[in-house]
């Protein structure tokens, strides 16, 4: 269904060098578009972009920190001049402490808010000065579904998350007009690096699953068929929409 049907396009994924983000760049890649992988790790990202020419795609590694402008503003730049454009963006990077609120200090507060919103704000709005130009783009922001229901000390995390979300719904409306589309999902457990040390203990494992209906966390692959769908012109018409795929746990 989705083969090939990103033939010619362009895209940018933050956070791309593990986890989540490698495996959206790869969907990606495998449906026809060249990939910008972008993060703070050079060596992750070129293992990524290594994957990405092998699925028959070009590939783009460059390091970046969401939360610095000037390197934010680099990354679309540079993806453009070595493309010749950019259709499509996902804004991956995010951050979490497991801190209860009381001992979180300040600036482990900034942090996660810095990465997981301002680094949102400050990619959606380099590379939408393209897509109004052009009159056309897709913005597909990861939220987490962690930010619609109460998760005991993850307050800055849960926070960032759902402000991705009444971000996406603002942008999207500012820029219907131009035929851009803004949407996001909200990913719950997944099986990935970011939560490894916690799958390591068998009791918290065996007592996440307990909250997930169906009693299993996620496949990164499992995300490929929304993120294919939300940013190609099968979504033409979909702008402000945030699709939750967490087996069930926030429903609950």
């Amino acid at each position: 269904m989705f083969e090939h049907h990103l033939d010619g396009k362009v895209a940018v994924v933050t956070g791309a060098g593990r986890g989540l983000g490698r495996a959206i760049a790869l969907a990606l890649a495998g449906a026809g578009a060249d990939v910008t992988v972008a993060g703070r790790t050079r060596s992750d990202l070129e293992g990524v972009a290594t994957e990405v020419k092998t699925a028959g795609a070009r590939a783009l590694v460059c390091p970046t920190d969401v939360t610095d402008e000037a390197a934010v503003e680099h990354m679309i730049t540079a993806t453009v001049e070595t493309f010749g454009r950019i259709d499509i963006l996902v804004n991956n990077s995010g951050v979490l402490t497991t801190t209860p609120l009381l001992d979180q200090p300040a600036d482990d507060w900034d942090r996660i808010l810095d990465t997981n919103l301002r680094g949102t704000f400050l990619a959606t709005k380099a590379a939408g000065k393209h897509f109004v130009a052009q009159r056309s783009g897709k913005v597909l922001n990861v939220a987490s579904s962690f930010a619609l229901k109460g998760t005991p000390h993850h307050a800055a995390y849960c926070s960032s998350k759902a402000a991705v979300m009444a971000f996406t719904t603002s942008v999207a409306v500012e820029w219907a007009r131009y035929n851009v589309q803004v949407n996001a999902i909200a990913p719950g457990y997944f099986v990935t690096d970011i939560n490894a040390e916690v799958r390591a203990s068998d009791a918290f494992t065996a007592k996440v699953l307990k909250t997930i209906p169906a009693r299993r966390m996620g496949d990164p692959a499992e995300l490929a068929p929304w993120v294919l769908t939300l940013v190609g012109p099968g979504s033409d018409y979909t702008t402000g929409s945030v699709v939750v795929i967490d087996g069930g746990q926030s429903i609950q």
